[in-house]
């Protein structure tokens, strides 16, 4: 009985083994879950929510309320609404203790708060930053293309301060 169990154990195995390249030629042959072409390019399909027809200029700021540097790497760009953009504010604590910050957005005009979609900000959790510690911390976002055409300019602005209470900790 036992020799009777082993051999259908690696029957089964050899077959679980076996699906792995018929999976991927049936796959093949239909077209489904393919990551690249048959002749090895790769092509991107184009964003169609970008609108090419505008530019909005964003200006940056930041704001420090503490003995740090807090300052954006890119003073102001051109971003076509729709398009997913990257941009990089720098921090360095400049203190011989650990802190935890906060950094809190603010937009210039009030009605374009909106219409500026952050994907991904170092604003969204708090930051501990240890004594003398640089950190470069990126925002992506684009701005929806629903907004008003009128705007042309637009300003983020990033106020960075300690965390009330967490100096007497850090202290400790």
């Amino acid at each position: 009985m036992l020799g009777k169990l082993l051999v259908v154990t690696v029957i089964m195995f050899g077959f679980g083994y076996a699906l792995i390249p018929v999976y991927k030629h049936l796959c093949e042959m239909l077209g489904i879950n393919v990551l690249t072409q048959a002749d090895g390019t790769v092509t991107y399909d184009k964003n169609t929510q970008v609108d090419k027809s505008r530019t909005i200029t964003i200006e940056f700021d930041g704001n420090a309320q503490g003995p740090w540097r807090f300052r954006p790497t890119t003073r102001s760009i051109d971003v076509h609404p729709g398009e997913l953009t990257t941009v990089v504010y720098e921090v360095v604590n400049t203190q011989n203790r650990t802190v935890q910050a906060q950094a809190i957005p603010s937009f210039a005009p009030q009605l374009v708060m909106s219409h500026f979609k952050k994907v991904e900000c170092f604003c969204f959790k708090q930051q501990t930053l240890k004594a003398h510690e640089a950190r470069q911390m990126p925002v992506v976002f684009y701005i929806d293309p629903a907004l008003p055409r009128d705007v042309k300019t637009m300003t983020l602005s990033y106020t960075f301060f300690e965390i009330a209470g967490t100096q007497a900790v850090a202290a400790k």
